[in-house]
This record gives C-alpha cells, structure tokens and sequence, in this order.
C-alpha cells in the first residue's frame, strides 16, 4: 500500500479547544497515577524489605539462643552430677571410718604401733 496523504484538515473550534484540554488532562491523571502506584510500591517494597530483615534478625537471634540454652542444660547436668558426687562425699565424710582411712593412705597416720609404707606412683584409695 502506498501512504496516504492526511486530506482531513483540523477544525479550530470551541469543541476542538475542550477536547485537547480533556486529552490533556487525561495525560496527566494517567501521570499522576503511575507516580503514585510506583511511590507506593517502592514503600511496600521498602516495608517488605525491612520486615524481612528483621525476620531474619529474629531468626538467627532464636538459633543462638537455642544453642546457649543446650549449653546451658548440657552444663546445668554437669554441675547436678557434681553435687551429687559432693553430696556423696559429705555422707562419707560424716563417716569416722572413711575419714581415718583418707588420713591413714594420704596423710601417713597410723594407729599404735603400726608402719606405713608409702609406695610411689599408689592412687588413694577414696
């Protein structure tokens, strides 16, 4: 097809004049919203962004302190074996015989007449 030339000449009327300025602002409603739909969706972006963040924040703060809590149960165990041990020792201890026999293999006490070998490289006995 060849071009066509334009053979409609346009009017300068009253009409003319009301519809440009109709189109006009059509042009610039349509403006007005795009910069409002981008500003809101940068600040939902930015809000989706920030809480995102955050979230991860919380979730690494969790798994730390989760780990710390397993420390702290693995290290509360520990100490409640260890005073069960020294729970252990004072009921021996209140004992008269244990005593004398912690004195006699650590601290060479004898009875009367008796002698003390001291052998090297011996553990105590308790």
């Amino acid at each position: 097809m060849s071009t066509k030339k334009k053979t409609v000449t346009r009017l300068d009327s009253n009409y003319m004049q009301q519809y440009d300025a109709y189109i006009e602002r059509q042009k610039k409603k349509k403006k007005r919203l795009i910069r409002r739909l981008v500003l809101f969706s940068v600040v939902v972006l930015i809000a989706i962004g920030s809480m995102t963040a955050y979230h991860v924040k919380q979730r690494v703060l969790h798994a730390e302190k989760n780990e710390q809590y397993e420390q702290m149960q693995d290290k509360l165990a520990s100490l409640k074996k260890e005073e069960e041990n020294l729970n252990e020792e004072i009921d021996l201890l209140k004992d008269e015989d244990y005593v004398l026999e912690i004195a006699r293999t650590n601290y060479f006490f004898s009875k009367e007449g008796e002698l003390i070998f001291k052998l090297p490289n011996e553990d105590p006995s308790y």
